[in-house]
């Protein structure tokens, strides 16, 4: 039997990629939590962990007639950034996979009829959701598997998809970590307005109400309310969070959905991302597992 040994909702923000001083410089004299915080959660949490696999759900990476699963053996090369070339080039990954599991996944999804498929075609792109989490966070020799966020999936879409992948763990001799790349509020200031927002201040947040919508997630998140995070999700897409947030729903279908208890811990300070809200949260799996609230 396979287990979900952690989870997080991290940040992919493009300035964890920056050099330090440049970060600092940006910072105002300082730098971001967004990147001291990756590097404090891999040594308190990744390193120690005892795990095979990552499974990443790339907020960036957008199907629109399914949901995908990379079952590539090994994705290597140089990555430059379409999005942003000048702070992200030329980038060089190595990313062993793990296709039994993502054909597990698959599996799974066609005994649920749910529209989840394997794809190992060497010319899939990759994208910087994944790598820059990956960078930070990755193991010589551990597979890192990537999982699309489709952009014509419901909520309830997303939570099912969750589901499948804790079904198709559960079914192999695999420990996996989650992680859910994206953002929370994802709208950014005006090209003209950018490099006067740069500082991970909140105070650049977009406004006060995507502001008080994000704390009041991480809030939530911190308290082990996943019930509350998936039921207000109607109220939360007037904030545009990133990818509808189905990165984080993904996962919290993966963990127990509704029923998780599971609280999480802040790694870094809530940040401002040019006008988006960006946190680092990890949710550590509970003696009594994922779930401490009985299934109705």
């Amino acid at each position: 039997m396979g287990d979900i040994v952690g989870a997080g909702l991290l940040s992919h923000a493009p300035v964890i990629m920056f050099p330090k001083a440049q970060r600092i410089e940006a910072n105002g004299g300082r730098d971001f939590t967004l990147a001291t915080g990756l590097t404090r959660l891999r040594q308190e949490r990744i390193d120690p962990a005892d795990y095979d696999t990552v499974v990443v759900f790339d907020s960036h990476w957008g199907t629109t007639t399914e949901t995908v699963v990379t079952a590539h053996p090994r994705r290597q090369g140089l990555f430059t950034s379409d999005e942003m070339p000048g702070a992200i080039s030329r980038l060089p990954y190595d990313l062993p996979g793990d296709p039994g599991l993502a054909h597990a996944v698959a599996d799974v999804a066609q005994e649920r009829s749910l529209w989840i498929t394997a794809n190992d075609d060497p010319y899939l792109p990759v994208h910087y959701a994944t790598l820059n989490l990956w960078t930070y966070l990755g193991a010589s020799g551990k597979p890192w598997v990537s999982v699309s966020v489709c952009q014509t999936a419901t909520g309830e879409d997303f939570l099912a998809v969750g589901e499948a992948v804790a079904q198709a763990v559960a079914g192999l001799d695999r420990t996996v970590l989650l992680v859910a790349s994206g953002g929370l509020s994802h709208r950014f200031w005006p090209l003209a307005e950018l490099r006067d927002r740069m500082a991970g201040d909140p105070a650049h947040i977009i406004t006060p109400e995507a502001r008080a919508a994000d704390e009041q997630r991480i809030a939530w998140l911190e308290a082990g309310r996943h019930d509350l995070v998936i039921e207000a999700m109607p109220d939360y897409l007037r904030f545009a969070p990133e990818a509808r947030f189905g990165h984080y729903l993904m996962l919290a279908g993966a963990v127990g959905g509704a029923r998780c208890r599971a609280p999480g811990r802040r790694f870094g300070a809530y940040e401002n991302g040019i006008g988006t809200g960006q946190v680092h949260l990890w949710f550590d799996r509970p003696g009594a597992g994922w779930t401490s609230v009985p299934a109705p």
